[in-house]
């Protein structure tokens, strides 16, 4: 995933949704409970999708809350209701028949794609043959005779009466990808956005470690419904298009409007699960992303913290693509939020109970703080309130979650009036617990003995859990390695057996992510007993539980600080890589090199000796305490060791890491892979850090430079602490139970940045 591509397939998505329009249309749709007969699979735990009615929720507030869609103009279908022909009547009626030239139309489908084979009847198939060459198909142009009907093959998207052809009934009763070109044809707009939480693969299985798959696992065949049929007959006789031209458009992208796919051709498209609720990887990251939008004139937004959870739990075998008409036209006017709009969300109040105390609905929350979010503290938005500013306005403290609703209380509030529904709210202080643990899922590859195995080991060690992949929330997967062999030339695979060369071919076990993405140097090629290899592997249990504290500080979203960070090289050629800035405070325009950059579709990547320096900007009136700790593209946690002198930026000034002067020159070295750094800032200097950085190290370690360190959690742990008490002057009057740290948005901020280093 490129951070370029993201950023521009979000401001694509804006413009669209915020064109000058007289009215905004949208049809979405979700399918969790597919029949066995659908997906050719016993679905677990009751469902083959746990996810896609979550996306509809997601779409929907988006569309209301943050982009002025009215509920009566926003039809949603979910599960029984999401039959072929509802699905396609719904778009007939709701979207065809009522959108007007320049009204926007949103159409999205979260749930099962399959690939497909079919066929044509023969008088179908004979006129598609005479049109095969006009259009460049990649098909056969030589009549077919009147017992071969023309074969054919291609992406669907399977309905909640999808049911798998059998030789007493063939007929497939998907929607294919043909037949929603067209629809999308007969609209009279050209404003059109297409969002497919959906993949076409044909894998065999339905869980991806611990996440699930949207794709039915085979390819059925049979022959394509008489109504489907019949509907892309009549729709290519009103459009006066051919089914081949379809066809080519689809793949070239030349349909009206633009189109936003979960995964790339032949990839996955998968759906989390946190504690209690589900959804669909990519449809999360994108509303996620744009309840922070603000309205800056100019808007391109970063969606570093959303590519984040898709690098982190798929790597790159989930990469979002966007395509679409005109899409480098530039004489589009950059997205803009209505001027009274508020600086991004996080949520808004859904209901108020008859006590007065409200339930909010948390969609703009990264996951991760979300599923933590304990007892934290909200404030309610009002047109006259400034940014920023607490005095009079109700505080609202979190008192239980149940998925994406959470139950309040109001706190805080000196005047003003008490809260009502539809009103937006921002995160005020972040309240995490200080026990936190890892929770490791048993890949459902291993045998019964092996599970048991893993369980009764992983117990052993602190703050380490375990459960069976797919029925829980997790944050890694214990499991065993594919293909060794294949393993032998990648990252995932343990040094030591690379050397010694014993083990090809075998299997051993390891860490993954939750996609099946594994975690450098913990797999073994040799055989070992589970017991051993849990062993072996604590180290990195350790780390990785480091890893998801500081994940948890990430709030580029809600911060008050005003900060830019900038990723560049500076050898051998000048370019920008990322940038990220915190977007509730005045940051300026990004520099016209970096709106150039993220115009483009390409990713760009760093390669293996490319010089790389950090570029801070402080935009605030007061000095800010920094820190920058990472994982590198072995594993490792490594930190940046400063002089206490080096260690803060004034007010209004900017500063490069590594420091002009300091003798450093930070060369990118293999491997090659995905390396996770995070800087971490703060209004006070973060002492217990530095000084549990330098404990860890045998010696006096350097300055200036980038360092190995081993004991990760406890620095974690110790930065933690500094920002907890560095918040505890400016907290308000709130109950902050005890065991917890209490990080204020005004008092800290922590940007992620994730890239993929490539060979020169």
């Amino acid at each position: 995933l490129s951070e370029a591509g993201w950023m521009r397939l979000g401001d694509r998505y804006q413009q669209a949704l915020a064109q000058p329009t007289r009215r905004k249309l949208a049809l979405l749709v979700g399918i969790n409970q597919y029949a066995e007969q659908v997906c050719d699979y016993l679905p677990q735990r009751g469902s083959a999708l746990n996810g896609c009615l979550t996306d509809v929720e997601l779409q929907r507030e988006l569309l209301i809350q943050r982009f002025g869609f009215q509920a009566s103009d926003i039809l949603t279908l979910t599960d029984q209701q999401a039959t072929r022909e509802g699905i396609e009547t719904a778009f007939l009626h709701h979207l065809t028949a009522q959108a007007r030239p320049g009204d926007v139309v949103v159409f999205h489908f979260s749930g099962l794609g399959s690939r497909v084979q079919w066929h044509l009847p023969y008088e179908s198939a004979l006129e598609a043959s005479q049109k095969i060459d006009e259009a460049n198909a990649d098909l056969s142009a030589s009549e077919p005779s009147t017992s071969e009907p023309l074969s054919l093959s291609g992406n669907s998207w399977v309905p909640f009466d999808g049911l798998l052809p059998t030789a007493e009934q063939p007929l497939i009763q998907d929607i294919l990808e043909e037949t929603l070109g067209l629809l999308v044809r007969s609209l009279s707009t050209q404003q059109v956005t297409l969002i497919l939480d959906s993949s076409h693969t044909n894998l065999g299985h339905t869980l991806q470690g611990n996440l699930r798959i949207r794709s039915r696992p085979s390819e059925p065949s049979g022959q394509i419904h008489p109504a489907e049929l019949a509907m892309q007959e009549s729709l290519m006789h009103q459009t006066r298009v051919s089914r081949e031209q379809i066809q080519a458009q689809w793949r070239s992208g030349q349909l009206p409007g633009i189109r936003l796919t979960a995964a790339q051709t032949g990839q996955i498209a998968t759906e989390g699960q946190w504690s209690n609720w589900s959804a669909g990887l990519f449809t999360y990251a994108l509303t996620q992303q744009l309840w922070c939008s603000t309205p800056a004139a100019t808007l391109r937004v970063s969606f570093n913290q959303a590519i984040a959870p898709l690098r982190q739990s798929v790597g790159l075998e989930q990469q979002p693509t966007l395509t679409g008409q005109n899409l480098n036209n530039q004489t589009v006017p950059p997205y803009s939020l209505p001027p009274n709009s508020m600086n991004g969300a996080d949520g808004v109040i859904e209901a108020i109970e008859a006590d007065g105390k409200p339930t909010l609905l948390l969609t703009g929350l990264p996951a991760l703080a979300l599923d933590q979010a304990g007892a934290s503290l909200f404030t309610v938005l009002s047109s006259g309130s400034a940014e920023g500013d607490r005095a009079g306005i109700p505080l609202l403290q979190l008192r239980s979650r149940e998925g994406l609703l959470a139950k309040a209380k109001i706190c805080c509030a000196e005047a003003g009036e008490p809260p009502q529904v539809g009103q937006l709210v921002q995160e005020a202080v972040r309240i995490l617990p200080r026990n936190l643990g890892l929770v490791v899922a048993l890949d459902s590859s291993l045998a019964r003995i092996e599970r048991v195995d893993a369980t009764s080991a992983l117990a052993a060690i602190p703050k380490i859990s375990s459960v069976i992949a797919g029925e829980q929330a997790a944050d890694l997967v214990f499991g065993k390695s594919p293909s060794a062999a294949a393993l032998t030339a990648t990252l995932g695979v343990d040094d030591s057996a690379k050397k010694s060369g014993d083990g090809i071919g075998k299997s051993g076990y390891g860490l993954f992510e939750p996609g099946m993405t594994p975690i450098p140097n913990s797999l073994r090629l040799e055989e070992e007993a589970v017991k051993k290899a849990v062993s072996r592997i604590t180290p990195q249990l350790r780390t990785q539980l480091a890893t998801k504290l500081l994940r948890l500080t990430e709030n580029r979203g809600s911060s008050r600080l005003s900060i830019q960070v900038t990723l560049e090289t500076i050898a051998p050629q000048e370019r920008i890589i990322s940038q990220q800035s915190t977007v509730r405070s005045p940051i300026p325009a990004p520099a016209s090199s970096l709106s150039d950059l993220l115009a483009g579709d390409r990713p760009l990547p760093l390669a293996v000796k490319d010089q790389i320096q950090y570029r801070l900007n402080n935009y605030g009136d007061r000095p800010l305490y920094f820190m920058l700790l990472g994982l590198d593209r072995s594993g490792n946690a490594i930190a940046l060791n400063l002089p206490a002198a080096a260690r803060q930026i004034p007010p209004h000034e900017t500063i490069l890491l590594p420091q002009p002067g300091s003798g450093q020159d930070w060369l990118i070295q293999p491997p090659a892979g995905l390396t996770e750094i995070h800087l971490v800032f703060s209004t006070a200097p973060l002492t217990q850090a530095y000084t549990a950085l330098a404990s860890g190290s045998p010696a006096v370690p350097e300055s200036n430079r980038i360092l190995s360190i081993p004991n990760r959690l406890e620095v974690v742990q110790a930065l933690l602490q500094d920002l907890h008490q560095n918040s505890a002057e400016g907290l308000p009057k709130a109950d902050i139970p005890p065991d917890t740290y209490a990080l204020d948005v005004n008092a800290w901020a922590t940007l992620g940045f994730i890239y993929q280093v490539v060979e020169g």
